[in-house]
């Protein structure tokens, strides 16, 4: 008998509830709806992007769950709790929500006694990687007590996942201490360069960065990880909250990751007053679209 759910339920169609949609359909769901509170807005990306992608495009939270065997929660950060709280009025009995959410193990759990409580069953996933390259094969560590019981369900969508814990808030721990490396080499690749090109030396600077740590191709690392931090800086930002909370709760002082969130809200303004860049842009050419939007 097949695992695959017969209707999903995605909550938030940014662009990961974009690409989940495009690889359920692929797979063969053909009953996918969706809310997301941009719907509102007749002109949002996010509306024209379900209407595209054939999704049933729902009035509310409680209505796109309701009937779905599986819910995909994938807001921003800050949204998250108000949004898995949002579709409990809906929720079926033992119909399983993972919470794909950059949020804080506290957060997490959270979630999990409010789904539970209500008679879903709340799994918690830890994204560990970009999700556009891979989508629903991109790596996840599962948590909570209902992991296990997904299993079968995480195979038949393909997914690349560990059952890491049946402890909510485990698996979202490793991954909120991972951001502060991975979303702060961003911010310091962007604080770096966008510094070194007004000297005229970035190319010399990517060259020393080579040297001490070999087998990495910087200028297109950089070029990567600014045009993401350009696109998605809000989102980071918000990200990077949620992970000084996880910091702050072990005691340390979250003293950079409270700075990293605040260089991915200036990429975030910064990129919300240039043209988008490609990705086949030159770094320099990105570099010098950054600085024009900066005050002399």
């Amino acid at each position: 008998m097949s695992t695959l759910p017969a209707r999903v339920a995605l909550i938030g169609f940014g662009e990961v509830g974009r690409i989940f949609a495009r690889d359920l359909r692929a797979l063969g769901v053909t009953d996918l709806r969706a809310f997301d509170i941009a719907f509102a807005n007749p002109d949002s990306a996010q509306l024209r992007n379900a209407r595209a992608q054939e999704v049933e495009v729902c009035p509310d939270a409680p209505a796109a769950v309701r009937g779905a065997t599986l819910v995909i929660c994938a807001v921003t950060a800050g949204s998250a709790l108000d949004a898995v709280r949002s579709v409990l009025p809906g929720i079926d009995r033992q119909a399983f929500l993972v919470d794909v959410n950059s949020v804080s193990p506290g957060v997490k759990r959270e979630a999990s006694e409010a789904v539970n409580a209500a008679g879903g069953r709340y799994v918690e996933a830890a994204v560990m990687s970009s999700v556009p390259p891979k989508g629903l094969r991109t790596p996840m560590l599962l948590g909570g007590r209902h992991a296990a019981a997904f299993e079968p369900v995480a195979k038949a969508l393909g997914l690349d996942f560990q059952v890491y814990s049946d402890q909510e808030g485990a698996a979202s721990s490793v991954k909120m201490c991972r951001s502060v490396m991975i979303k702060g080499l961003e911010a310091l690749v962007m604080e770096c360069l966008v510094s070194a090109r007004a000297y005229g030396v970035e190319a010399d600077v990517l060259r020393s960065m080579s040297d001490t740590m070999p087998n990495t191709d910087w200028e297109e690392l950089a070029g990567y990880m600014i045009r993401r931090s350009l696109q998605h800086g809000r989102r980071r930002a918000e990200e990077m909250r949620e992970v000084a909370k996880t910091v702050a709760d072990t005691g340390c002082e979250p003293l950079m990751s409270l700075a990293i969130a605040a260089r991915q809200d200036w990429a975030a303004d910064t990129g919300g007053t240039m043209p988008k860049p490609a990705d086949a842009d030159p770094l320099g050419g990105v570099l010098d679209a950054i600085r024009r939007t900066m005050p002399t």
